[in-house]
């Protein structure tokens, strides 16, 4: 690959033992525990960069499956979302996200590499037109007060339409929670740092917080959470101001 990717490496200390409460809290938050779950997420951007009558709405669904291959484990993650509402006025799908990531358990925490792919199933007009692939890697650290990490997915074109522009970008992603009493914990929201490779500057540039409860029920845990993030790439008519809202089933 002509480009030199990230690499991920972190120096951790050993985590005191969690409560049954804060390891179910830290489990939740925790995009590589090998648990299925199933979320909800809505989206409303009601502020945009050089356009203050302009705002979007997306809705996403989110399943993460473990997996096993041999004695490899995996987390499988399928990304469907949905525009309900965009600045030109469409709707309707958008492109499937497809990540693949081979854990490995650590007396720290976990770190895991692996890959993501970008489909070209969206709505006309929604789409990039483009296949899109590359490498994934990150770490989780468990502590006593809760979990803190970092990702990095990487998307390159592999082919599509000529006349649309090349998918070529880099996400990093922050990981920060801390556990409350009584299932609740705070910590960042999903800010996605993009980085385009095609016009040599980052496009996203967010920072963000989140609010989160885990509800134990009779049946499978559900966790809601509410988030605000603030974009600060001010270039064009972009994104400034988000909100989302998060319903996650987990199935363990």
């Amino acid at each position: 690959m002509k480009r030199t990717l990230p690499v991920l490496a972190s120096l951790v200390l050993l985590a005191a033992p969690l409560s049954a409460q804060e390891s179910a809290t830290s489990t939740a938050n925790d995009p590589t525990a090998p648990v299925s779950s199933y979320q909800l997420q809505n989206y409303y951007t009601y502020s945009y960069h050089n356009n203050d009558s302009v705002s979007s709405n997306l809705l996403q669904f989110r399943a993460a499956i473990p997996f096993s291959t041999g004695e490899l484990d995996h987390i499988f993650r399928l990304t469907v979302p949905y525009q309900t509402d965009t600045v030109t006025g469409a709707d309707g799908f958008g492109d499937i996200t497809l990540f693949d990531l081979i854990t490995f358990d650590q007396s720290w925490g976990r770190f895991g590499v692996g890959a993501v792919a970008l489909l070209p199933t969206g709505t006309d007009g929604l789409s990039f037109d483009k296949w899109a692939i590359g490498p994934a890697a990150g770490f989780v650290a468990q502590q006593d007060w809760g979990i803190w990490g970092l990702f990095n997915q990487n998307l390159f074109t592999v082919s599509g339409d000529d006349s649309k522009p090349d998918v070529d970008v880099s996400t990093l992603q922050a990981v920060f929670d801390y556990n409350l009493s009584d299932g609740w914990s705070v910590g960042t929201s999903e800010m996605r740092a993009t980085y385009n490779w095609n016009s040599n500057s980052w496009i996203s540039v967010p920072l963000g917080v989140s609010v989160k409860k885990l509800i134990e029920t009779s049946g499978n845990p559900w966790q809601l959470g509410l988030s605000y993030e603030y974009d600060f790439v001010d270039q064009g008519v972009r994104p400034k101001e988000t909100v989302a809202f998060t319903a996650k089933v987990l199935i363990p």
